[in-house]
């Protein structure tokens, strides 16, 4: 005879797992500015899938893949202060 388990009873035993961690979220919290970057540049290739861009909608592009690419750079400085030991740069 086969037993049935219920996916529940397997979800409930690690449900302390499933959240994410208090380093999870202040990671998150450190890489918003990109991810909210990255959004925006989606969002300005989004809106020019159905037509033909136009100057602006290039300028819109423009902006949005510098301001994606300054946060990314801001980010992996950020990262790389914090590894050096002895605050050598």
């Amino acid at each position: 005879m086969n037993h049935v388990v219920t996916l529940q009873d397997a979800i409930t035993a690690f449900a302390d797992f499933i959240e994410p961690t208090t380093a999870e979220l202040d990671t998150i919290e450190q890489e918003m500015p990109l991810i909210l970057a990255d959004v925006d540049l989606l969002d300005a290739h989004i809106t020019t899938l159905d037509r033909t861009p136009s100057e602006l909608d290039e300028r819109r592009i423009r902006r949005a893949r510098r301001r994606a690419l300054a946060a990314r750079v801001a980010l992996v400085n950020r990262a790389a202060d914090t590894s050096l030991p002895g605050g050598a740069a």
